[in-house]
This record gives structure tokens, sequence and C-alpha cells, in this order.
């Protein structure tokens, strides 16, 4: 199965619970953070919820 690689690239300060909630759920704590995930459409929609916080990019 494919894999994602997720970094934060903005900092979660003044966002939403909901939004700081997914990237811990992500792996995610400080800017420049990166969590290797499995490509699945629950973590996909983690993804499009926070597409402001974070860069995507596929991994073999």
């Amino acid at each position: 199965m494919a894999k994602l690689e997720v970094t934060q690239v903005r900092s979660a300060i003044g966002r939403e619970q909901n939004q700081r909630a997914t990237l811990r759920s992500l792996g995610l704590k400080r800017i420049g953070d990166t969590s290797i995930v499995e490509d699945r459409p629950e973590i996909r929609g983690m993804v499009n919820t926070i597409p402001h916080l974070v860069s995507v990019k596929e991994v073999d």
C-alpha cells in the first residue's frame, strides 16, 4: 500500500481545537515534524481538514 509523507509547515497556535487534534492524530507536534502514514481514505480526510497547515508527498 502507498504511503504519505505529511510535514507540518505552519503553527497550530490560534487554530480550532479539531485542527490541533487532527495534527496530533497524524503524529505532528511542531513545525518541521514529518510523519509517514498509510494512504487511506481516513488519512486523506484528515489531511483535507488541515491543508493550510501541512504539506503532503506520496512515497514508495
